[in-house]
């Protein structure tokens, strides 16, 4: 079996998540060059005006990120003396590794699952399940805290947070071409106007369809890139292979799916909601755990 050098997976990933970036922008340019040519500046006007808008709000979303994400699944602080083994290995990566300690919470469900947020590794938030910490062992809980440990060095909310500016831009670009088409009534005088206008609403419906599966390729990539920093802080990948296998034999908690909000999907070391590859958030728990046991 051939063996993968965790540096060159991170290197890898990390590229790969840039080429998709420069995808998501080379759609926005292509669909704003069409409509740019169906319509006049009033119409860019509006759009620029509703993207400042959106980059705010998603603004006030990222630097609120942590606080919303602990709010929605009813996540408690953990306590020091009652989730000792949690705060020590915290503790004791984050010495290794350089990094300040972010605050640590627990969230009820039986499922063994972890996530992180925040705006940068000075105020970041690491939260685990109460299945994790029951079920996995110092070395597996090791594993999954290195994982979420990653991607706040990674800046890998940050990176999300530009991901959905960008998507939502689309979506929103999109959206007001296609309904300013019903007060214009669509018609066009020239043959050519009808051709460029035709290919203007195709590039609207199809677009964000497009970049939507970009945005969760990218979300893949993040995943990859996390096991195999997590490799590079604990110096062995045997903790995160042993509790991803746990992760994928165990029975999915109903109750406590309901009570997790879809967007925070990316955010988890394995996704609450079991989906299709292509639309997944992650990727495929033997994939992962394939490319770790090569390391």
């Amino acid at each position: 079996m051939e063996r993968i050098s965790f540096h060159d997976q991170i290197v890898r990933n990390k590229r790969k998540s840039a080429f998709l970036i420069v995808m998501i922008f080379l759609v926005i340019m292509l669909l704003g060059y069409v409509i740019a040519l169906i319509y006049s500046d009033v119409f860019w006007l509006i759009v620029i005006g509703a993207g400042i808008f959106s980059i705010i709000y998603v603004g006030i979303g990222y630097y609120n990120s942590d606080k919303i994400a602990l709010s929605s699944v009813n996540a408690k602080k953990a306590n020091p003396q009652e989730y000792r083994q949690y705060h020590n290995i915290v503790e004791g990566l984050c010495l290794a590794s350089g990094m300040p300690k972010p605050k640590l919470y627990v969230m009820e469900s039986k499922d063994i699952n972890a996530f992180a947020t925040g705006e940068d590794p000075k105020h970041s938030v690491i939260c685990v399940t109460t299945g994790a910490l029951e079920k996995l062992d110092k070395q597996e809980l090791e594993g999954v805290i290195g994982h979420e440990l990653s991607h706040i060095a990674n800046y890998d909310i940050r990176f999300m947070t530009l991901t959905a500016v960008l998507v939502g831009m689309i979506a929103l670009i999109s959206q007001i071409f296609l309904r300013s088409l019903w007060f214009s009534g669509g018609r066009r005088d020239d043959k050519n106007s009808v051709w460029i206008l035709l290919i203007g609403i195709i590039l609207a419906i199809l677009a964000p369809i497009f970049v939507y599966f970009v945005q969760m390729a990218i979300s893949r990539k993040r995943e990859f890139s996390a096991d195999a920093s997590a490799v590079k802080f604990i110096r062995s990948p045997s903790g995160l292979i042993k509790a991803l296998k746990k992760i994928q034999k165990e029975v999915p908690d109903q109750e406590a799916k309901k009570k997790v909000n879809k967007a925070l999907a990316p955010l988890f070391i394995s996704n609450p909601f079991k989906g299709r590859e292509l639309s997944s958030t992650h990727p495929p728990l033997s994939k992962r755990i394939s490319i770790l046991e090569r390391m």
